[in-house]
């Protein structure tokens, strides 16, 4: 995923511009990051207005959509709005290449308008889901994941899920360490994964005592995911009641503990397996997982690739020149 095309037309929200120019845009080389070609690819050269009095300037046709590993579509700030059938497409023909496309937030209007979303999953702003769903009924509409994939199209809820999504596709591509090291450069957390709720019903005050301490745990936690540690132990550690825990941290981050404990550890086997040579069962150790077996049959499922498939793929894009 070295070559990003970014689909720019007049009217798209620079916040997702920005996201996506912060994420592919920069050189980290240095920081263990593979060097990204990014471009921005429009129907034309004209400069493109923005909303906000900004204006951007394309230096791609649409035709690099299709040589691109990775297409990336900004939402129009009226998700209403057309897009031109040469933007859409040059869409469907790269998707029809086999090159990922992920749409941010109302992009997901976009990938609809193609046609590539007919009889598929897709998430936008939950503020726009009805809209969504009643202007493309043969799309798949869900209201609550941060991002949700099928058939090589990804898309994304609101705002900072963009973020969620970029940072989740480089490490998809090219590993947990390169998607750390971007987000720590950004100065944003790594690890929301897609299944996060898009917002909670019952919002954690600031200030609240109870958020205090189970931000607390979260912290001690990861540095102690090798343990065995039990909902009972955590909410130990805050001093509440398992089921009193339970329900304070779901509603605090969207999902339980078990899940978020199971996240984070799969995080941690992908980054050891890629900067150590461990044996498997070591790195099931270290990684919490009680057992090998348990530990190769959640990151088949979670990844997609067996854990010694990842390390041999991992291997082999470190091992891959760094730019075209």
């Amino acid at each position: 995923m070295h070559r990003v095309a970014v689909v720019v037309q007049p009217g798209i929200r620079s916040f997702d511009l920005a996201v996506i120019t912060e994420v592919w845009g920069p050189d980290r080389s240095r920081l263990g990051v593979p060097r990204f070609e990014l471009r921005r690819c429009a129907v034309g050269t004209a400069p493109i207005p923005l909303p906000g009095g900004l204006t951007l300037a394309p230096d791609r046709g649409l035709d690099w959509l299709g040589t691109a590993d990775l297409v990336v579509v900004p939402a129009l700030a009226d998700p209403a709005d057309p897009t031109p059938e040469p933007v859409l497409a040059a869409l469907r023909e790269a998707h029809a290449r086999g090159v990922p496309v992920a749409a941010l937030c109302a992009g997901a209007f976009i990938l609809a308008e193609a046609g590539l979303l007919a009889g598929r999953r897709a998430v936008t702003h939950w503020s726009l889901a009805p809209q969504l769903a009643a202007r493309h009924p043969a799309v798949l509409v869900e209201d609550a994941p941060l991002f949700v994939e099928d058939g090589g199209l990804w898309t994304s809820a609101g705002v900072a899920s963009g973020i969620d999504l970029c940072l989740h596709l480089v490490r998809a591509a090219h590993g947990a360490e390169a998607a750390a090291a971007i987000a720590r450069s950004m100065v944003t957390g790594p690890f929301r994964t897609g299944e996060h709720a898009q917002y909670l019903d019952r919002p954690v005050p600031p200030a609240d005592r109870t958020a205090e301490a189970l931000s607390a745990v979260r912290e001690r936690a990861l540095r102690h995911l090798h343990e065995p540690l039990s909902v009972a132990t955590l909410a130990g550690w805050a001093g509440m009641s398992p089921r009193s825990f339970a329900r304070h941290f779901t509603a605090a981050t969207g999902t339980t503990p078990h899940r978020w404990l199971l996240t984070h550890r799969l995080d941690e086997a992908r980054r050891l397996l890629e900067v150590t040579d461990h044996p498997v069962p070591e790195v099931a150790r270290r990684a919490g997982f009680a057992s090998e077996v348990t530990f190769r049959q959640h990151f088949t499922a979670h990844v997609g690739l067996g854990p010694r498939a990842y390390r041999a793929a991992a291997i082999t894009a470190q091992a891959a020149p760094k730019s075209r």
